[in-house]
């Protein structure tokens, strides 16, 4: 059962509600959505990592300690070994898609090394793992109250404290977060 509505390129925000710990009170960015299923990255899971980490594994060094601080998220629960990094296109990548005018997400090294050497986008999120939903559970778990869907402020993404995107991305909805009831119902 597939909704004509199309989440790509959309916050998902949880409701209050869903308990499964791996969404509790996480945004999550949709990169694709069409009648196979969705795949998004959580923005708002803060990994104890910093890129340092990875282009140490990686034997990369950087070329400054700014860009070793750089934090990695959890993007979610699937593949959590593999590395999406969310950007503003500015470059073609061996990997990437091109979600909307500006925003694109890349899988493939050669970002993590241009990010490494100080030539990389100048907007990132770096994500290990991703959310993925199998053809029409997204659209169940809407249905059955789970989340809410919205506008994408890239600002959110890319510049506002972590601690405050789910905030800033129920804002975007026109209410403050406070007024979502926690109570599952229908209209």
């Amino acid at each position: 059962m597939m909704n004509s509505s199309n989440l790509t390129n959309q916050f998902l925000i949880a409701m209050p509600t869903l308990a499964d710990p791996n969404f509790h009170h996480t945004v999550t960015y949709i990169c694709a959505h069409n009648e196979e299923g969705a795949m998004g990255i959580v923005i708002n899971r803060p990994l104890e990592l910093e890129f340092g980490e990875i282009i140490q594994q990686m034997e990369l060094e950087s070329v400054n300690e700014e860009i070793e601080h750089l934090p990695v998220y959890h993007g979610g629960p699937v593949q959590i070994e593999r590395g999406f990094v969310l950007h503003h296109p500015n470059e073609t990548w061996a990997s990437s898609i091109q979600i909307s005018d500006d925003l694109g997400m890349t899988t493939s090294c050669d970002i993590l090394e241009a990010i490494a050497a100080g030539e990389g986008p100048k907007h990132l999120l770096i994500a290990l793992g991703y959310a993925g939903w199998a053809s029409g559970q997204l659209e169940a778990e809407i249905k059955g109250n789970a989340w809410l869907s919205g506008p994408v402020d890239a600002e959110i993404i890319f510049n506002t404290p972590c601690k405050h995107r789910w905030t800033s991305a129920t804002s975007l909805l026109g209410f403050d977060s406070h007024q979502i009831s926690t109570e599952v119902g229908h209209a």
